[in-house]
């Protein structure tokens, strides 16, 4: 029986390439993901003062005018 029939007949979707193709493409998306993650962290160390500085003046802008 041809493979193309095969899968018509009994459901089954694609095949073992494709599977991990798709397999693959999670795997670089998961990449991609965590290399975000690292560079938002990496960021975040690098600029914490300034961030602390931001923050706390954004607080006491708004603490001082009654929000």
């Amino acid at each position: 029986m041809n493979s193309k029939i095969r899968r018509e007949k009994y459901g089954l979707v694609g095949t073992v390439h494709e599977k991990m193709m798709k397999n693959s493409k999670k795997g670089m998306e998961m990449v991609q993901v965590a290399i975000l993650i690292a560079i938002a962290v990496a960021l975040g160390l690098i600029f914490r003062e300034r961030i602390m500085d931001f923050v706390d003046a954004t607080f006491d802008g708004l603490s001082s005018s009654g929000f």
